[in-house]
């Protein structure tokens, strides 16, 4: 039976960067899929890496995930692009929340730089100008492509640190015994490791389900559009906008949130979680959402696997306040993640099976610099 030092179950963003950080702590390690490819939430989102909007820890391990990107663009090239970000105030309201981050990141070390509406349209000309009050702009945030991202991160560790991947492999059960645990496939071919990570995003039936059914863990489900490339369009790094700065966390922790109120005809898009965005492919292409619908992980069904109209059409005529370019819709998509409101899922099934899931939507962001933090910390265990 072959025998590693740490399997990872789960190959998205979290459990992958969990795998290269044991790796290259020499650990040997093996990687299970139980898809052909990475299709969940890792794939199914914007690619913008933007400690920016986390709060606490994540914003720690997002600063972080910014440098770990580095690293390994240095070796490989993951889609990395270090083209910055902005958030777009549209009112006092959302203006003075920018000017509360900006004073706090400015206290902590973390550049920020506050444009004027003139400036904001001179860098984003695209922008509607009776949208824009002022933006909050971080040069050093990145954006990548979300599918080329994983699949290149995943061929690196293979070749660069000899992580042996192996997709299409459907775990069904992890057992604990003298020598570690056994993890055994629905093949029925058995493996040995001396530590099981599991990192199974918004799946909690395939192992231990009773423990992820008490977990409280809420799945999210997003819908997300896909424009079509605009002739001599370019949209410079990832653009937030008003209602991102009304949603993120970074802005929760703000003086004036607390006193934040929801214009009128911002409270059906409240109401659905839309809060727009903008991010331009490597193909000139434009990815534009997302929403937010929640139920309960054991009862994801609920959601459904559509995507439903009148969302897309609420969140098109809220993008075209914004901006002025035509949006031409090539596709649309429901992602779904999980979530918990203790931040992320942490359990100890056994001193050597951990299930680590519901890292909501800050994976992309913090979660290269959350897994080193994971490794470490099993290392002097």
């Amino acid at each position: 039976m072959p025998s590693y030092d740490l399997i990872v179950i789960g190959a998205g963003t979290l459990g992958t960067f969990h795998a290269y950080h044991a790796a290259k702590a020499g650990q040997r390690v093996l990687l299970l899929e139980k898809d052909r490819y990475p299709i969940g939430a890792t794939v199914r989102n914007f690619g913008q890496v933007v400690p920016s909007g986390l709060a606490g820890r994540w914003f720690d391990y997002g600063r972080r995930s910014l440098e770990i990107y580095q690293e390994i663009q240095q070796q490989t090239d993951l889609t990395v692009r270090q083209n910055g970000t902005i958030y777009i105030a549209s009112d006092a309201d959302e203006w003075a929340l920018a000017n509360e981050l900006h004073d706090r990141y400015q206290r902590i070390g973390y550049t920020s730089e506050l444009l004027s509406k003139t400036q904001c349209l001179v860098k984003y000309p695209s922008l509607q100008p009776d949208y824009v009050a002022g933006g909050l702009y971080f040069p050093q945030e990145m954006s990548v492509e979300p599918e080329q991202m994983i699949n290149r991160l995943l061929a690196y560790v293979q070749q660069k640190y000899s992580v042996d991947y192996r997709p299409g492999s459907v775990v069904i059960d992890a057992e604990s015994n003298s020598a570690g645990v056994t993890v055994t496939l629905s093949n029925r071919t058995q493996f040995q490791g001396g530590r099981v990570l599991i990192c199974s995003g918004h799946e909690v039936r395939l192992l231990f389900p009773d423990v992820l059914a008490g977990a409280n863990l809420v799945v999210s489900k997003l819908q997300m559009l896909l424009a079509e490339p605009v002739a001599g369009l370019e949209l410079p790094g990832n653009i937030l906008t008003g209602l991102t700065i009304r949603r993120y966390e970074a802005f929760q922790e703000c003086p004036s949130y607390a006193n934040l109120p929801t214009p009128d005809n911002l409270a059906e898009l409240k109401k659905w979680g839309i809060h727009i965005l903008f991010k331009q492919a490597t193909d000139g292409s434009i990815i534009v959402g997302d929403s937010h619908e929640y139920a309960k992980a054991t009862e994801a069904e609920d959601l459904g696997y559509h995507t439903q109209d009148y969302i897309n059409e609420l969140m098109l005529a809220e993008a075209q306040r914004i901006v002025t370019f035509p949006l031409t819709i090539r596709k649309t998509w429901a992602g779904f993640y999980s979530q918990t409101k203790d931040e992320i899922f942490e359990y100890d099934v056994t001193d050597n099976i951990h299930i680590i899931t519901g890292i909501g939507g800050k994976g992309m962001s913090s979660g290269a610099g959350f897994a080193e933090a994971t490794i470490g910390r099993f290392a002097t265990n």
